[in-house]
């Protein structure tokens, strides 16, 4: 954050451009309190809540009713896909991220020491921990097992005991205080019953804030995350630019150890490096490891400012291959999709492939793309070119004045559409910040989401911004008299 940002309070605004931009506004008949929030408060890091506990003691449903919605996937059995990691929620106005970590349970292959390493990474990525506890069947050795992890980890920790649905199975909660995690807060996940509560004592563990991941240093190495599906070169690609042989990074579940951090010069800079472990499927699963494995991806984008998205040339894209692009580009961060194997291959292979790019990957057009061999070190030269045009994108701002000339020009050109006998126009804008570029229009009346994706795409065109996503938020006039 600059200290322009924190001095005035206006996104990235400098004073000059917030008074020409309020001036703006009020002439378009917008009153002050229609344009609250423009400093881009929503990216503040939310304090993150990690709910944790063995299979089936109902997580998921307790997830549910802390964020007031039927969002996560709640069913008996194993192997569950769910969509998304984490939920933002609300309580007594404080916003926080809520993680539905899958259920935890010491590997019956004996793996038990590797799939807790993993669960400790989960939740050390927390700022609290709430430890989901079945009231019915009591505390049993794998709660045990996990409580010990917790207790390393060192989070503050809340203990819920679920499915006590009345007074004749409060009892049964109380004998939970022999974990030594405090008071058990008698809860049910399903009727509601005793969340208030429950709620009031994660706020007060939790911090109001947990400190910025990123962007605070100023100067030092650019941070960029290697991700990508298992076995897609990603430890080969980190061995061939740092020059040594690392420890490639088992594709087994239960094995996968920390991102490995790498400072390795390149193209005459020191860049750090994160290799991360794969991605295989969808990222909520009830066995602990491949959720981790994602968590742990998710929180080396979270640090980087560049993710390299390393895509297996020679096989055929995949759904997940387009769900981790899409990872990168909701984080936030600039991204370049790496084609590896390009040794590989052959020319029907690269007619296909140009196929599949053109069919699943049009919404990221804007990513430079590299074709590289980790193996052979073939074109690994245009790595840092490409890292370096995507990092320029996502950190490029335009004034108020020229965005407003190329707006008015656009909309002169390329009006919106008549939707119900009116048309709704783009009054005026401003870039409200960068890393990524954030844009907010001010308009008469609701722009479609085609016409938007339109005017990113003529943003782009004019602007440039190679390698980074762009956020276009609208603001519609209320109907009001014009003075």
């Amino acid at each position: 954050m600059t200290a322009e940002h924190s001095a005035t309070g206006h996104g990235e605004l400098d004073a000059a451009e917030y008074d020409e931009f309020m001036a703006l506004a009020a002439e378009e008949g917008f009153d002050p309190e229609d344009i609250d929030g423009l400093g881009g408060a929503d990216h503040v890091p939310l304090p993150v809540l990690a709910v944790v506990g063995r299979p089936n003691v109902g997580k998921s449903t307790l997830v549910n009713r802390i964020i007031g919605r039927r969002e996560a996937v709640v069913e008996d059995k194993p192997g569950v896909t769910r969509d998304r990691v984490s939920y933002e929620a609300t309580w007594n106005g404080r916003r926080f991220k809520v993680v539905d970590t899958g259920g935890w349970e010491i590997d019956v292959l004996g793996i038990d020491a590797m799939v807790a390493a993993q669960a400790e990474l989960g939740i050390e990525t927390a700022d609290a921990v709430l430890f989901v506890v079945d009231a019915t069947v009591g505390a049993t050795d794998t709660d045990e097992a996990l409580i010990k992890i917790i207790r390393r980890a060192g989070k503050p920790t809340v203990l819920c005991a679920n499915k006590v649905d009345g007074q004749s199975t409060e009892a049964e909660a109380a004998y939970l205080w022999s974990l030594g995690l405090g008071e058990p807060f008698p809860v049910s996940a399903l009727h509601g019953r005793g969340s208030g509560d429950l709620l009031d004592a994660v706020m007060a563990a939790m911090p109001e804030a947990p400190p910025q991941t990123f962007g605070v240093a100023t100067g030092g190495p650019r941070r960029v995350a290697l991700i990508g599906r298992p076995n897609v070169g990603k430890s080969s690609l980190l061995n061939k630019v740092a020059g040594e042989e690392r420890v490639v990074v088992n594709e087994l579940a239960g094995t996968t150890r920390d991102p490995v951090d790498e400072m390795i010069e390149l193209g005459g800079k020191t860049w750090k490096f994160v290799d991360t472990a794969g991605i295989r499927r969808r990222v909520h699963m009830t066995a602990g490891a491949d959720f981790y494995a994602s968590l742990r991806t998710s929180a080396a984008l979270e640090k980087a400012e560049v993710a390299v998205v390393l895509v297996d040339a020679s096989e055929t894209l995949t759904e997940q291959d387009t769900r981790i692009i899409s990872m990168a580009v909701e984080a936030g961060r600039a991204v370049v999709i790496a084609y590896n194997k390009w040794d590989q291959l052959d020319e029907e292979r690269r007619f296909y492939l140009e196929r599949e790019i053109e069919r699943d990957l049009v919404q990221v057009q804007w990513a430079p793309r590299v074709n590289v061999s980790a193996k052979t070190g073939r074109h690994m030269e245009k790595l840092v070119p490409a890292i370096e045009t995507a990092l320029d994108g996502w950190e490029t701002r335009i004034s108020t004045a020229r965005l407003n000339a190329f707006l008015g020009e656009l909309v002169a050109a390329h009006p919106h559409p008549i939707r119900g006998g009116k048309q709704p126009r783009i009054l005026f804008g401003t870039q409200a910040g960068t890393r990524p570029p954030r844009f907010v229009l001010f308009a008469s009346g609701f722009l479609e989401a085609g016409y938007r994706r339109f005017v990113e795409r003529r943003l782009r065109e004019e602007f440039g911004f190679v390698g980074t996503p762009i956020s276009i938020s609208v603001r519609v006039r209320e109907k009001r008299k014009r003075k």
